[in-house]
């Protein structure tokens, strides 16, 4: 499929060189918006309007909305005014502001002098929303029926109006007031008979989210329900808007591209490409949070330190310092990401934390045990015979398994425990993935280490 698109590409770029624009037209319009839309973003060149301007008029609208906001950028600065109202006219008010949010002033003023003033009057409405919102992300452009109409009504009126629509599968029902009635879908009214009113029809029990409620709990909603659009209401139940799920799925990328960056401990950049992320834009996201931890880790050498004379007695210890440094990260690492993922998905909450804890305590003794009973096999056959490093003895062997017995259980724990109190807290529990949960493991498994070697070995 790449290589496809790639001597697709080619072929388009030759074409338009080479100025064959009647094959060029017949080949886009055969396209997937969404393939136009890539096309465009690796031409990127003076002939790029030229391009556009043999699209025909839906195919273009559908392609500038695929494209990413340079593109788009470049685009509004080659079209004429008229050119670009048309586009405007066409795109549905959710992508119009998702643009306008990512454009230069220069660029938004011109987007909305070209824009009716019913458009900016919603537009507006739409920005005013704190971002992250269901109202942020909504579209104004839905099918509204009245209780009173009668199925053949609400058809016409569907016929009427659903060519603006972003959706007419699943019509809302509001009263004069703008009140959410109850919801209807296209088959009900099809399959009903012409004089049956839609309030005998519709679906009164209707799950429905306010312009403030997360953007991503509308996601999960649309998710847990199969739903194709839910109706956004403001504070009196005024039916206000919907989110398609379209946008839902967007919602769902942002988030889970959010959560694996503050796990790797970066700050979260989910709006632009990697490749087109600065040199400098991706230093700022990443040094802050190496400077943390590399402080952070000044516990870890605060420990060594303290236990100084204790390893000046028997050298043969350090060597295994890494293998129960890493074990113990990783293991807390693997807890603490499924507990994260649990949260995300609402499978557990803050009160299940007793059972989260006795469950990861019995898995951490099952995974000590087995650690510890392979790392006596490869201490005593490896490092002591094969090697021949007589320093290596049978209470050696014991306080390193002993220890990594203990480490594991206790990075079990910890890695179980930090996502959840800080979901508690109102904090996002990915911070709390494997950069922290090594940190802190990497500091107790050291205490628990040399605590046990000064007691064994007397040093």
């Amino acid at each position: 499929m790449e290589t496809n698109v790639i001597s697709l590409q080619e072929t388009i770029k030759n074409l338009l060189k080479n100025k064959k624009y009647a094959t060029l037209r017949d080949i886009l319009t055969t396209m997937n918006p969404v393939d136009i839309a890539a096309i465009f973003e690796e031409i990127q060149n003076e002939k790029m309007p030229v391009l556009y301007r043999l699209l025909p008029k839906d195919t273009a609208a559908d392609a500038f909305v695929e494209m990413d906001e340079e593109t788009q950028e470049f685009l509004i600065h080659s079209l004429s005014d008229t050119e670009l109202k048309e586009v405007l006219d066409d795109m549905f008010l959710d992508d119009v502001v998702d643009m306008i949010e990512e454009m230069p002033a220069n660029v938004v003023k011109r987007i909305l002098r070209q824009s009716t003033p019913e458009d900016r009057k919603q537009i507006n409405m739409l920005l005013k929303f704190p971002e992250d919102s269901a109202g942020s992300i909504m579209t104004t452009e839905l099918v509204i029926l009245r209780p009173d109409m009668t199925a053949e009504e609400a058809i016409k009126r569907i016929r009427r109006t659903g060519v603006d629509k972003e959706t007419i599968y699943t019509c809302y029902v509001a009263d004069n007031l703008s009140k959410l009635r109850g919801i209807i879908t296209i088959k009900d009214l099809l399959l009903a008979e012409d004089d049956t009113k839609v309030c005998d029809m519709m679906d009164t029990n209707v799950i429905s989210v306010t312009t403030l409620t997360d953007q991503e709990e509308v996601a999960e909603i649309i998710k847990k329900y199969d739903f194709l659009a839910l109706p956004v209401v403001d504070q009196e139940n005024r039916l206000v808007g919907i989110v398609t799920i379209d946008d839902a799925v967007d919602v769902m990328q942002e988030e889970a591209t959010e959560d694996i960056q503050k796990m790797a401990a970066i700050t979260p950049n989910t709006d632009t490409p990697y490749l087109k992320i600065g040199i400098f834009d991706t230093w700022k996201s990443r040094i802050p949070w190496l400077l943390l931890l590399m402080i952070s880790a000044t516990f870890t050498g605060m420990i060594i330190s303290s236990f100084e004379s204790a390893l000046a007695s028997s050298v043969v210890l350090t060597a295994f310092i890494p293998m129960l440094m890493d074990t113990g990260g990783n293991t807390g690492s693997q807890s603490s990401v499924t507990i994260i993922r649990a949260l995300s998905l609402n499978e557990i909450q803050f009160k299940d934390i007793l059972k989260v804890i006795w469950k990861e305590i019995r898995v951490a003794c099952l995974c000590g045990v087995a650690l510890s009973a392979v790392a006596f096999l490869k201490i005593m056959l490896v490092d002591r015979l094969l090697l021949g490093n007589v320093a290596v003895t049978v209470p050696v062997a014991i306080i390193v398994c002993l220890t990594l017995a203990i480490t594991v259980v206790v990075a079990k724990i910890i890695g179980c425990c930090l996502p959840m109190f800080a979901n508690k807290l109102g904090f996002d529990p990915a911070v709390m993935a494997s950069p922290f949960i090594t940190t802190i493991v990497d500091a107790v498994s050291l205490a628990v280490y040399f605590m046990i070697a000064t007691n064994i070995l007397g040093l």
